[in-house]
């Protein structure tokens, strides 16, 4: 538990394994005792009632859970957001809608808990060499970003510092978050559970090893380095270690900030445009993809501003942590299943959903193709037949609205309207990250309330029309706008 708190930062977070698995133990079996006494009493009334009582006792059961793991903070935090995140299918949606409000905690660790790490990280003559603001410009359950100048020339840096003990409490926190779920019956163990919690423990894992994050940066930046359209920090390798990230400082707004939603609706749209493509380049180009859709990891640079010579905006990627690599026998059906939804081929997507073991040639005929018809219905914006826009998605030059749209919803009552949901099998974890990767890039465009058709870049990437180089029309529209 965090001591002497100051406003909203903690001078310590508790990382010994046992503090912490005694804390979560007694909370599980509190909350396992409360289910049980609520199971054994919740037989009375009918059937409505009892779902009711029930569905009201989850949410107690996971408000209780989410308090527990927010006073623990560090990793188990983190653990929390990612199950909000990916655990739509294992995961009563009470509790999901609980473990969203843990993203809203930004308790930082104050300045001489993180100034006792980077001395020990960098040393005192590296430490010398920068000027550091001991208040931090931004705050998450793993570690913080502090601001800071290099005495030298005076280069604007920023420096992300992992919280000190919660790379090496991953397993174990992930193991009693868990255990706490289990006992406190929100959730049924199984082989699919189990290849899922696996998952998140690799994509912890990766989350807390800074000098693959530093690697992978470095990677997009280089492979984006001639694309005027995005913005990659550059690693300082001299002030970065196993816990430290030194990259530098790269100004923006944030996407739903007013004055980006003051841009004219041609250069919101050529930014929506470059979102759209990036997640293009990243499946069927390079098979690395950046699966955590948070907006935190993304700024936008208004042209013009702070000196930018550049006549454009441009979109600054911040965070490379959760970047997933893809296999072939995993991207292949995929891409078949994209591929066959732009030719109105029903039976290959059937036939990638079967692959990808989410669908199953034991499931009846009209039911395979409902399921197959749900899944073409996500590429709408995608499509080359707009005869099925419903009308509110389509502006007066043939564009589509994305945001007007309300694709994610209308699919959403789609897929529940369906005899789906009664064969839907749990899909692969690599499938769960890359939907909802997905999903952020098309929140994202609609954030911008950005109008476009995304058919032209589809075939660029489908069929090889054109070339994997930024589109020449960006620059002139946004200049003439």
């Amino acid at each position: 538990m965090a001591s002497k708190r100051s406003g909203n930062s903690v001078s310590r977070i508790k990382t010994g394994s046992f503090e912490r698995r005694l804390s979560l133990t007694r909370a599980g079996l509190f909350a396992g005792t409360r289910m049980a006494s609520h199971l054994a009493t919740n037989w009375l009334g009918t059937k409505e009632k009892r779902d009711e009582r029930h569905r009201a006792m989850l949410s107690s059961q996971a408000r209780f859970l989410v308090e527990e793991l927010g006073e623990l903070k560090g990793s188990v935090v983190k653990i929390g957001q990612v199950m909000a995140l990916y655990g739509e299918h294992f995961l009563p949606e009470e509790v999901t809608e609980a473990l969203h409000t843990l993203e809203d905690q930004t308790t930082s660790l104050e300045w001489p808990a993180i100034e006792r790490v980077l001395k020990a990280e960098l040393g005192p003559d590296q430490l010398a060499e920068l000027d550091i603001d001991p208040d931090p410009i931004g705050a998450a359950s793993l570690g913080q970003v502090h601001r800071a100048l290099r005495r030298s020339d005076g280069l604007e840096l920023v420096l992300k510092v992992q919280y000190p003990g919660v790379a090496d409490a991953v397993d174990s926190d992930l193991n009693a978050v868990a255990q706490l779920l289990k006992v406190a019956r929100l959730v049924s163990f199984g082989p699919e559970f189990n290849d899922w919690l696996e998952e998140v423990r690799r994509m912890m894992h990766r989350e807390v090893d800074y000098r693959l994050e530093a690697r992978t940066t470095e990677k997009f930046r280089q492979m984006l380095a001639d694309d005027p359209r995005f913005v990659v920090p550059q690693v300082l390798p001299e002030f970065s270690t196993a816990h430290v990230i030194a990259s530098t400082y790269e100004h923006g707004h944030s996407v739903n900030s007013d004055v980006v939603r003051e841009l004219s609706l041609e250069r919101r749209s050529e930014l929506g445009k470059a979102a759209l493509e990036l997640f293009f380049r990243e499946l069927f180009v390079w098979g690395e993809i950046q699966t955590d859709p948070n907006f935190g990891n993304y700024r936008i640079r208004i042209a013009g501003e702070e000196g930018e010579g550049v006549e454009y905006d441009r979109i600054v990627l911040l965070d490379f942590g959760a970047v997933q690599s893809y296999s072939r026998e995993f991207l292949d059906p995929v891409i078949q299943m994209i591929r066959a939804s732009y030719e109105d081929d029903l039976e290959a997507v059937i036939d990638g959903g079967v692959k990808l073991r989410f669908m199953s040639t034991d499931w009846p005929n009209d039911v395979l193709e409902k399921f197959g018809q749900i899944c073409m219905s996500v590429l709408e914006p995608l499509s080359p037949d707009h005869k099925d826009w419903p009308d509110y998605a389509i502006n007066d030059k043939g564009q589509y609205r994305w945001k007007q749209s309300d694709l994610p919803s209308r699919v959403a009552r789609q897929a529940a309207r369906s005899a789906v949901s009664r064969y839907f099998r749990v899909p692969p974890s690599e499938f769960v990250f890359l939907n909802r990767k997905l999903i952020g890039v098309y929140t994202f465009i609609a954030v911008l309330y950005s109008e476009f058709n995304g058919e032209p870049l589809l075939r660029k990437y489908v069929y090889g029309e054109g070339d994997d180089t930024p589109d020449a029309s960006a620059t002139s529209q946004i200049t003439k706008a």
